[in-house]
């Protein structure tokens, strides 16, 4: 098994050269804001929203003293912007209270932040900080160690613990990216692109589909944050 996830991580980097968060920001503060608007959404949405949101605030202060129902109103688009604008007023408190206004680097410290979860912390612990604290395990992250046979635990917390086993800690960072990359641009849940997956010939899953349909022609493409995404030869 620990063969079989360095052939993985060999070919990820085939794949994905270069790997990036896809929530935009420019500090640690706009990542946690990203984080936690990206629940039950996408990061494109997000990143729609947040390119007004950080315009008009800059702080964990400022986060803190908005208007929750002006905010609610900024955030609206992004799905549960009730529940979503009383994490974020709550967490830049507890930043300000607490942190002096800045984002904490440990693992312990951040899941004291209201709206910040294991998977969260370890996305900003990563991007923001990089810090290796643990593999990111989102659905991305389950649905695909399931289909490369990396884990058969259904609890992100065991499997999280399995993946962290299985993949040096040096790589945790670029391993979560990846998979993400993966999962989103070229292991399509809805329809897999596997004539493109570098990942084809140690993918155990059956029924994969080799060639494009005709509207599924393979130009050059992006992803939302402008990295090339290479493709099988």
């Amino acid at each position: 098994m620990v063969q079989k996830a360095k052939n993985i991580l060999r070919l990820l980097r085939k794949q994905w050269p270069v790997t990036r968060c896809e929530l935009l920001h420019k500090n640690p503060l706009e990542l946690m804001v990203g984080v936690i608007l990206s629940a039950q959404s996408t990061d494109q949405r997000v990143n729609s929203v947040t390119r007004g949101l950080f315009r008009k605030y800059h702080t964990a202060a400022g986060f803190a003293a908005s208007n929750p129902a002006v905010f609610e109103k900024e955030i609206r688009s992004t799905g549960f912007f009730r529940s979503k604008t009383r994490s974020i007023r709550s967490a830049c408190r507890v930043l300000v209270e607490r942190f002096k206004g800045k984002v904490p680097k440990t693992m312990d410290e951040l899941l004291d932040v209201p709206g910040i979860g294991r998977k969260s912390a370890n996305v900003l612990l990563g991007a923001a900080y990089g810090i290796a604290s643990g593999v990111v395990v989102d659905t991305h992250m389950i649905r695909l160690s399931h289909r490369l046979g990396l884990s058969k635990q259904e609890d992100p917390v065991k499997i999280e613990m399995d993946l962290n086993k299985l993949i040096p800690s040096s790589q945790w960072i670029f391993f979560s990216q990846a998979m993400v990359l993966h999962g989103r641009y070229i292991c399509i849940a809805r329809r897999p692109r596997c004539w493109e997956c570098e990942l084809i010939n140690v993918c155990p899953y059956s029924d994969k589909v080799l060639s494009p349909d005709k509207d599924e022609a393979t130009p050059p493409r992006t992803t939302i944050s402008g990295l090339p995404v290479h493709v099988r030869k």
